[in-house]
């Protein structure tokens, strides 16, 4: 079984030192650095915009997952990959014609995901599979850290990955909400191959980072 990209999430990391601590992951091991963005509309919670994922870029090489929680979101899809969003992940909900805003965040040059709540079904993806670059499935609800992981969302995984494997789409499959130690392996074996992990990256401080991410990806 081929080890999963391994996305921190720096809503778990200290924000006092952002810069320092997209420096440290990187260092550590991990592929992705990954940025929840949340407006306290679509979401009931408010993290960071542009200008914070603009002032990290020069902190790292690794690509910026972007998942905006916001909406309307392509209002702000320029301004995310201008800050230098190297992949932009919508959900359905959050605008009104998600193969248009597809088709939008390829043209900016950056790559498109869809983000799949506990509750969206697998079928929005059917009409837009050739616009799609990465899967989200969402293993809790979105808007805070260190929930739970909603079991039930295995099978999601299962029905996403027969879906891409049918269209031929190499598109990355990555899970975000509650992933650890105990659960990474099981999303893996559904079909992932991208786990977003925010206190399980963090937990035990920097000199743990590396260790962290070790066991998430099951070496």
């Amino acid at each position: 079984m081929t080890a999963p990209l391994i996305c921190p999430s720096i809503l778990a990391s200290d924000f006092a030192r952002l810069g320092e601590e997209v420096r440290a992951i990187t260092e550590a091991g991990a592929d992705f650095v990954h940025i929840d963005v949340m407006d306290g509309h679509f979401v009931p919670n408010i993290t960071i915009g542009p200008d914070v994922v603009k002032a990290l870029r020069p902190h790292t090489s690794l690509p910026f997952d972007c998942h905006l929680m916001i909406s309307p979101v392509d209002a702000f899809l320029e301004a995310f990959r201008n800050a230098g969003a190297d992949l932009i992940s919508v959900h359905p909900e959050a605008g009104p014609h998600l193969h248009r805003t597809l088709k939008y965040i390829r043209q900016l040059g950056a790559r498109a995901g869809v983000v799949l709540n506990p509750a969206t079904p697998v079928e929005v993806l059917d009409w837009v599979m050739d616009d799609v670059d990465l899967v989200l499935i969402m293993s809790v609800n979105p808007g805070f850290g260190g929930q739970s992981f909603i079991e039930s969302q295995l099978r999601k995984i299962e029905a996403v990955r027969g879906r891409l494997d049918a269209a031929g789409n190499p598109a990355i499959l990555q899970v975000d909400g509650g992933v650890n130690a105990q659960n990474a392996g099981r999303c893996v074996a559904a079909g992932a191959t991208a786990l977003v992990a925010g206190t399980a990256v963090f937990k035990g401080g920097r000199e743990a980072y590396a260790g962290n991410i070790k066991t998430l990806k099951g070496l």
